[in-house]
C-alpha cells in the first residue's frame, strides 16, 4: 500500500467488486478486518466484504424524516423482537406498530459485535450491520419498509468505547487512550495526538448511517462516558456535520443523548454554549415513577423516595437539577431552564431498566394491572418524548435478560461474574442467568401468541387508546400541572386530567378525563 498524509494508506484493486472478501496484514502480521468494514459476513474475526450501497433501489424519496414534538418512540432489539431475530422479520411486524400508533422504532445497536447474539453495546466493526440480523441488505430493506409504513428509524450507536472481541482498531492507529477509561473498556482518543482522524472515524460513521441507510436519528449511548477536552467537543462536531448532511438531503435527522448527567448543555444550541443535540434522556422520570409503583429503594432508587420527587419529575423530567444525591454522594445535574419539554426522552420501561435487573423482569412482573395502566397513562400524556420498550404495550410476560455469545469461555465467565457484582447494590441475590447460555437469549424473545389472550389484548387496547388520545393534544404542551400526595397522583396537561390512586388494595385505580 502507498502511505499518504496523517497515517492513511491506500491501494487500488479494480477486481475487488461487490461481494469480494478482503483484509489487511500490518507488517506481515495476522490478517485483520477493515476498520471501516461495511460488512462482516463471518463475524468480527472474519474477512471484510466489499459492499456497493447504490445497489439498493430505495422507494422513500418522498420521506422527510421525523418531527420531535409529539414523537412516540418504540425501542426494540432485533434478535429478540421476533422468533427469527432478523431485520426482515421485523418488517413482518410493522403492521402491529402502525396499529399501535408509534412514530418511530429505535433499534438497539446493530454494528457488528462478537457472536450471533448480544445487546450490541460491545460492537467493534462500527460500519457493518450485524451479519446474524441480515447484514447491510437486510437493514436497507427494513428502513425502506419502515418509511413506506410511515415509521421513522432511530439507531443506537456507541461512541464511548469498543468491545473486547475483534477490536483491532488500536493496531491501525491511535484510536484509544489510556488517559481515560470507561466502565466497559478503553476510551476513544478524541483529544490527544493523532485524534483528528479518530474523530473523523466517529463522525463519518454517524454520517454513513444517515446517508447510506437513510436512518432518521441516532441515539448516542452513554455520552457522559465520552471525555473530550478539545475546544470543539466531539458531540458538537457530530451535531454540526449531521445537521449539514440533513440539510443537503432535505430531511430531518434527530440526535438523542443517552446520559444520567442531567446536563442541559447537551441540547442547547452551539450559539448558547451547548452541543446542539435534539434531546436527552431523563432517567429521573423513570426512577421516580418506578419507586412510586414498586416501593423499591435499593441502588440508585434510594434517591427517589419522596412523593414530591415524582411530582417534580412529571413537571420537568429531571429531578436532580443541582441537588445533592445520596447515591453518588455529590451534587448532580443542572436546571433545565428554557428547554422545550420534548427535549427530554422518558420511559416507564426500556432495555436498561428491564435488562439490568438480575432476572430481567418487566414492570408487568412487579406490579398489578392498575399500576401498569397508571404508568402508561402518565407516560403517554407526558409533555416529554415517550419511549416504549418492545412488548410493553401488551404487558409481555417474557423477561429481557442480558445475553452474550463470546467464543472465549474465560471472557464469558468474567462477564457473568461482573453482572453478579453489579446487582449486589440492589440486593438482588437471586441466581443470575448465565449470559452465555443460549437459553438466556431464547427466554428473552417476545411471545407474540400472547397478544391474542384477553389480558394482554386489553392492555394493548389501553396503549392504543392512550396514543390516540395523545394525538389529540397539542404537540407542544401549553400547561402542565402535577401534584402527588401519598398514594394519590394528579396530573393535568392541556385539558387532560389523569388521576391515580395507588392505595387501593390489589389493584390501583386510574381515571382519565378529557375536557372539551
Amino acid at each position: 500500500m502507498t502511505e499518504l498524509d496523517r497515517g492513511w494508506w491506500e491501494a487500488s484493486d479494480v477486481v475487488a467488486g461487490p461481494g469480494t472478501r478482503y483484509g489487511f496484514s500490518i507488517e506481515g502480521g495476522e490478517t485483520r478486518p477493515d476498520p471501516r468494514s461495511p460488512s462482516q459476513p463471518d463475524g468480527v474475526l472474519g474477512l471484510s466484504q466489499v459492499v456497493d450501497h447504490s445497489r439498493h433501489s430505495w422507494t422513500d424519496s418522498s420521506w422527510r424524516g421525523l418531527s420531535l414534538p409529539g414523537l412516540v418512540i418504540y425501542e426494540l432489539h432485533v434478535g429478540t423482537f421476533s422468533p427469527e431475530g432478523t431485520f426482515d422479520s421485523v418488517i413482518q411486524r410493522l403492521p402491529h406498530l402502525v396499529d399501535l400508533g408509534v412514530d418511530a422504532i429505535e433499534l438497539m445497536p446493530v454494528a457488528e459485535f462478537s457472536g450471533n447474539r448480544g445487546w450490541g453495546y460491545d460492537g467493534v466493526d462500527f460500519f457493518a450491520p450485524h451479519h446474524a440480523y441480515g447484514g447491510p441488505s437486510g437493514l436497507n430493506r427494513l428502513v425502506d419498509a419502515c418509511h413506506a409504513a410511515g415509521l421513522g428509524v432511530v439507531l443506537d450507536v456507541v461512541y464511548n468505547h469498543a468491545g473486547p472481541v475483534g477490536n483491532f482498531l488500536g493496531e491501525f492507529g491511535p484510536y484509544f487512550t489510556d488517559r481515560y477509561r470507561t466502565t466497559w473498556g478503553t476510551s476513544f482518543n478524541f483529544d490527544g495526538a493523532g485524534s483528528d482522524e479518530v474523530r473523523r472515524f466517529v463522525v463519518d460513521n454517524a454520517l454513513m448511517w444517515i446517508r447510506e441507510y437513510h436512518i432518521d436519528g441516532l441515539r448516542l449511548d452513554a455520552v457522559h462516558a465520552i471525555v473530550d477536552q478539545s475546544p470543539l467537543h466531539i458531540l458538537e462536531q457530530v451535531a454540526t456535520e449531521v445537521n449539514a448532511l440533513a440539510a443537503a438531503l432535505d430531511r430531518s435527522v434527530l440526535l438523542f443523548a443517552e446520559t444520567d448527567a442531567n446536563d442541559p448543555r447537551l441540547v442547547r444550541s452551539s450559539d448558547a454554549g451547548g452541543f446542539g443535540l435534539d434531546a436527552a434522556w431523563a432517567d429521573d422520570w423513570h426512577h421516580a415513577l418506578h419507586v412510586a409503583l414498586t416501593a423499591e429503594r435499593a441502588g440508585y432508587y434510594e434517591d427517589f423516595s419522596s412523593p414530591e420527587q415524582l411530582g417534580k419529575a412529571l413537571r420537568q423530567a429531571w429531578v436532580y437539577d443541582g441537588m445533592w444525591s445520596r447515591h453518588v454522594n455529590r451534587t448532580r445535574g443542572r436546571k433545565p431552564t428554557g428547554l422545550s419539554p420534548h427535549a427530554f426522552v422518558v420511559a416507564a420501561q426500556n432495555h436498561d431498566q428491564v435488562g439490568n435487573r438480575a432476572a430481567g423482569e418487566r414492570l408487568a412482573a412487579l406490579v398489578d394491572e392498575g399500576r401498569l395502566k397508571a404508568a402508561a397513562a402518565l407516560l403517554l400524556t407526558t409533555p416529554f418524548t415517550p419511549l416504549l420498550f418492545q412488548g410493553e404495550e401488551w404487558a409481555a410476560s417474557t423477561p429481557f435478560l442480558y445475553f452474550t455469545d463470546h467464543a472465549d469461555p474465560g471472557l464469558g465467565k468474567a462477564v457473568a461474574e461482573g453482572r453478579r457484582r453489579e446487582f449486589a447494590a440492589f440486593g438482588w441475590n437471586r441466581e443470575v442467568p448465565d449470559p452465555q447460555d443460549s437459553s438466556t437469549f431464547e427466554r428473552s424473545k417476545l411471545d407474540w401468541d400472547e397478544v391474542d389472550e384477553p389480558y394482554h389484548r386489553g392492555m394493548l387496547q389501553w396503549y392504543r387508546g392512550l396514543i390516540a388520545l395523545r394525538r389529540r393534544l397539542p404537540a407542544v404542551a401549553q400547561r402542565v400541572l402535577a401534584q402527588v400526595e401519598g398514594d394519590r397522583i394528579v396530573f393535568e396537561r392541556d385539558g387532560i386530567l389523569v388521576r391515580v390512586n395507588l392505595g387501593v388494595p390489589d389493584c390501583a385505580v386510574v381515571e382519565i378525563v378529557e375536557r372539551a
